[in-house]
């Protein structure tokens, strides 16, 4: 992943529970980086070695660090570093998802080492929808429903989220149905 990723986790724990417990939670992962540099690639085992040092040091499940960064993402680094992009997606929440598919297209113009996970929407009604996940990453289910949560708070749309098919095997895909 990217260095913005791992610079996005570090600056959710510093806002929130300051330097200290950064340093803390670095020195649990072992991850020996003084600085991550935002457009450069990174292995992701880096990524889930914080996300899991984040889990133990304030106790609380991996799938709820995950869930919680995601929503960061959308609210923090996409409203601040990819606020025109993300503006340009849809004036609204169903908008948005319905350009979900295009939205990486656009994100490798900047990032063109991204690996990006690739979005499918199906069965649009008034007030939901479906979103197809695919990725060859494990374990990131959770930051996805975290950016879908995010997305909603984003335009002021409360949503709900099921998870409705779980990924089995390399060729499947996690099916999420969305109502607002």
């Amino acid at each position: 992943m990217y260095g913005i990723v791992n610079k996005a986790i570090e600056d959710l724990v510093i806002e929130n529970f300051g330097e200290a417990k950064w340093q803390a939670i670095k020195d649990r992962s072992g991850v020996d980086i003084d600085f991550f540099i935002s457009n450069e690639p990174y292995d992701d085992e880096i990524t889930f070695l914080l996300a899991n040092a984040v889990s133990a040091e304030m106790d609380i499940h991996i799938d709820d660090v995950f869930n919680a960064f995601g929503e960061w993402w959308i609210l923090k680094i996409g409203k601040e570093k990819y606020g025109g992009l993300m503006a340009a997606g849809g004036k609204n929440l169903k908008e948005f998802l319905i350009n979900l598919p295009v939205f990486h297209n656009r994100i490798m113009m900047i990032y063109p080492k991204l690996t990006p996970p690739e979005f499918r929407i199906s069965d649009v009604q008034e007030h939901q929808l479906y979103v197809h996940y695919f990725s060859k990453r494990a374990g990131l289910r959770e930051f996805v429903r975290g950016l879908l949560l995010g997305l909603g708070k984003m335009y002021n749309t409360p949503l709900a989220i099921e998870l409705v098919q779980e990924k089995i095997g390399e060729d499947g895909h996690e099916i999420f149905k969305l109502i607002w």
